[in-house]
């Protein structure tokens, strides 16, 4: 028996890209939740849930990611707008893309802001079943210094919350990579 859309388990997976320089990719630890997910929730039955990912880009302070120039003209912040769009959107392809190939509804949206602030904002707005999130894994010093959303989540967000370690073998040299 089929699941219609509307009566489908709606679970929202918080995904971020890669930090690693070089590796415009999904990170480590959205690629595990995401992965997770679909082996442990989802499994065979790919018409009782819609997974609905939503990726927070983060403003830079000064708004110049790599640019070594501290001069600007209107273009490129035109060009800088438009590369984080690119790689946002890129991100969100892929999650979609695999998902339309096993056939589990999906949708997927870009905030800007302070992610554990956006993700629990979303959270309230949209209403998910389950949010799933990745974690680095940081110890309690890192923690200190990095500060982590998914403990955030678990403090704040209005529906249950799912995060998933990365793999110990997954890890970058440095932790804070992801």
């Amino acid at each position: 028996m089929a699941t219609s859309e509307a009566t489908a388990t709606r679970i929202m997976l918080a995904v971020n890209q890669s930090t690693i320089k070089g590796y415009p990719h999904a990170s480590i630890s959205s690629r595990g939740a995401f992965e997770w997910t679909l082996q442990k929730i989802v499994r065979s039955n790919t018409s009782g849930f819609k997974l609905l990912f939503l990726h927070v880009q983060v403003p830079d302070e000064d708004g110049f990611d790599d640019m070594d120039s501290i001069f600007a003209s209107p273009e490129d912040f035109k060009s800088m707008r438009h590369r984080d769009r690119a790689r946002g959107l890129h991100l969100l392809e892929y999650f979609v893309t695999k998902c339309h190939q096993i056939g589990v509804a999906s949708e997927a949206w870009i905030k800007k802001g302070d992610p554990k602030e956006v993700i629990c904002h979303e959270v309230k707005r949209v209403q998910p079943d389950l949010l799933v999130v990745g974690s680095r894994g940081l110890g309690p010093f890192q923690r200190v210094f990095v500060g982590t959303v998914s403990e955030f989540c678990v403090k704040h967000a209005e529906c249950p919350v799912v995060t998933i370690k990365r793999n110990p073998d997954e890890a970058p040299q440095d932790p804070v990579d992801d």
